[in-house]
């Protein structure tokens, strides 16, 4: 009889456990508080909302003549797209080093860290279409936010520059750039 109370209370305390272990791995949902966020916006609840970066591909700088230097342009859109109604951050940086190289030449990033002109040899970018340019970073650098949602996308786009002299080696320089979108949350 004694042996009998055990097993069934070892019974007992092995399903207890075992249903401890199950409550215990449900998973939570987060959401904005109440009030906050976009009222009446057609968004998922909580952990359902998604966040995607498309980048519009290659930029290729074609440098011409301007006096006794060569400039070149081109551009970038960065495409956010953001369910949630808090809404995303958007940075850009250079890991692998922040100079344009072709073999063992190079031309340097920007030195600006407010946007300027860009000194001879350097090169740089800018998100407000001008001839004005910042100095890209090693680290993430924030370029823009934004609240959202933002369900058919929100575009940024950037804008390279490079200033060069008739003594930077002529070739094909390059430099990888990464783009990171983050979720806002309150």
């Amino acid at each position: 009889m004694l042996r009998d109370i055990h097993a069934k209370l070892f019974r007992i305390g092995l399903v207890g456990c075992v249903l401890l272990g199950v409550f215990s791995i449900v998973p939570t949902a987060a959401a904005a508080p109440f009030g906050e966020g976009a009222f009446g916006a057609d968004v998922p609840f909580g952990s359902a909302t998604s966040l995607s970066i498309a980048l519009g591909g290659n930029v290729n700088l074609a440098l011409t003549p301007s006096g006794s230097d060569f400039t070149g342009t081109g551009s970038n859109t960065v495409t956010v797209t953001d369910t949630d109604p808090v809404g995303y951050a958007l940075y850009m940086y250079a890991a692998n080093g922040t100079s344009m190289t072709n073999g063992s030449s190079t031309i340097a990033a920007s030195a600006n860290t407010t946007e300027g002109p860009l000194a001879v040899n350097t090169w740089g970018y800018n998100t407000d279409g001008s001839a004005n340019y910042l100095g890209i970073s090693s680290t993430p650098t924030l370029i823009k936010s934004g609240s959202g949602p933002f369900e058919s996308g929100d575009n940024t786009t950037v804008t390279y520059g490079v200033l060069a002299d008739v003594t930077q080696p002529e070739g094909s320089y390059s430099v990888n750039i990464t783009y990171t979108a983050v979720a806002l949350n309150n």
